[in-house]
């Protein structure tokens, strides 16, 4: 019985050893709890962020969580009459005349709080049913404001306040190699933000069917998709730059193969506020057909470079028409700005309204020579309607003078144009083109570029008004009122000699 016992005791002995084993060794058989598990904080980090490449991320950070509300998903419906194939007519006797229902969409940026929305024309074209969705998933149906198929570019209005609207930037600032960001919804994915550079600017891909289309797209290597259209392109300040419309593609899958393109946003800004105004676009045509100076024909006429764009023929009763602007004339500039691609004069004059008067620098046998147009709207719609509708609080110019020079003071001032009223954010002045060194302008911190908008508290508009104060006072002094580039406003003292 002894041995019996004891026999039973050490068995009970290596059973219990034997059990203690499994439950520290687990054999896989018990698993440890949250507590114990140390997966992935075994070694540090590879190394600390460097506070400036912090900073860098940080920016697509903060613009993706403020500029993201303000992008919509637009969603539509279009009704369309599809043509049936003859083969099913031998069966049964079709109807090609029954509408049929498509649903397509897009994106959309919202540009005022109380519910204006830009997009593509081709997202809301022939739609009888417009649906918004916010960022926030409230959704509305929408009504289409305008739409312009020349620049494929709409606007649509919903019901609502208080909406998280974009800041427009300066897509004339643009350079290339410039970080950017596409914000939309593509594919059916919502609020999807991608992120690039700037591969080019001004490119013409041939989009728009019409010889009055205006494509100057903007180049960038963002992913854009099928459902981006109509979404925005920002900077890292979280300013719009343009607005998302096409993409390359591979013409099979209709996906991003490399490169996407958007509309300059000063001319969507142009576009959508003539739309929300009038429900129509009041564009203006300088009236010529235009070619780009290549080298040849730069040394044919004496340019050192190719330069400017060829006016190859004068439009009948265009704009051009009016004043001395002749086939063979080169155009240099417009508003001082110098253009050597077609588009890119079409995109200028295309941000321009009909009854607004633009600048051109014109290379005309071996000389350099200015002349100023007014410019007309296609439509055969008055020019002064236009410029009425437009500019009501702005006076119409004097133009007898377009810009004089006056040695008593030692200045040089000229007419402005409408683009340059709106560049100032000004409603009247006239502009110092020139200001002699050490003279009486020069004196008083004058120089050019500035706006004078009063003289002696009066509001002056053309250079014959000026002219006119100046001259009643020779011997005397006048306070003039003065407005630089970025809206800053000054009073300087000028005395005017005998």
């Amino acid at each position: 019985m002894k041995a019996g016992k004891f026999i039973g005791a050490m068995s009970l002995i290596v059973i219990g050893v034997i059990f203690g084993a499994v439950l520290v060794s687990n054999f896989g058989l018990v698993r440890p709890s949250y507590a114990d598990v140390n997966i992935g904080k075994e070694t540090a980090p590879v190394q600390q962020v460097d506070p400036s490449a912090q900073a860098f991320n940080n920016a697509f950070v903060n613009v993706a969580e403020k500029v993201t509300p303000s992008i919509v998903q637009i969603r539509v419906i279009t009704k369309t009459t599809q043509k049936t194939p003859d083969i099913f007519k031998f069966f049964h006797n079709f109807r090609d005349d029954i509408p049929r229902r498509q649903q397509g969409g897009g994106s959309g940026v919202i540009i005022s709080s109380d519910g204006y929305i830009l997009t593509n024309n081709h997202v809301v074209e022939n739609a009888t049913e417009v649906e918004v969705a916010l960022y926030d998933k409230r959704k509305f149906d929408a009504e289409v404001i305008g739409l312009d198929p020349l620049t494929d570019l709409a606007v649509i209005k919903i019901n609502a306040e208080d909406l998280p609207a974009v800041h427009f930037g300066d897509s004339e600032q643009l350079k290339v190699g410039q970080w950017v960001m596409a914000i939309g919804n593509p594919l059916a994915l919502t609020s999807t933000v991608t992120a690039g550079i700037i591969s080019a600017k001004g490119r013409s891909l041939r989009l728009i069917k019409d010889n009055a289309g205006v494509e100057y797209f903007i180049q960038t290597d963002a992913a854009i998709n099928p459902g981006n259209s109509g979404g925005a392109l920002v900077d890292l300040s979280g300013s719009v730059i343009g607005i998302n419309s096409a993409i390359a593609t591979n013409g099979i899958s209709g996906s991003y193969i490399g490169y996407g393109f958007a509309i300059p946003i000063n001319l969507a800004k142009a576009v959508s506020q003539d739309l929300i105004a009038h429900g129509k676009v009041s564009r203006g045509y300088i009236g010529v057909s235009i070619m780009e100076v290549d080298a040849s024909m730069a040394k044919a006429v004496g340019l050192e470079k190719p330069m400017g764009v060829l006016i190859q023929s004068v439009v009948e009763d265009g704009a051009a028409s009016k004043e001395d602007i002749q086939a063979g004339d080169i155009i240099l500039k417009v508003d001082d700005k110098e253009v050597n691609q077609g588009n890119e004069l079409q995109n200028y004059v295309a941000s321009q309204r009909a009854g607004q008067t633009v600048t051109l620098e014109i290379y005309r046998d071996g000389e350099k020579i200015e002349r100023e147009v007014t410019l007309k709207a296609p439509d055969g719609e008055s020019v002064d309607e236009v410029a009425a509708v437009e500019k009501k609080s702005k006076k119409k110019k004097d133009v007898e003078i377009k810009e004089k020079n006056f040695s008593n003071i030692g200045m040089t001032v000229k007419n402005m144009t409408e683009s340059q009223y709106d560049a100032y954010e000004v409603d009247n002045g006239v502009l110092i083109s020139k200001v002699e060194t050490y003279s009486e302008a020069y004196n008083q911190r004058l120089f050019a570029g500035l706006v004078i908008v009063t003289v002696d508290k009066k509001e002056v508009d053309s250079v014959t008004e000026f002219e006119s104060i100046i001259e009643d006072k020779r011997g005397d002094a006048v306070l003039l009122k003065v407005v630089d580039k970025e809206g800053n406003a000054r009073f300087v003292g000028l005395e005017i000699k005998e």
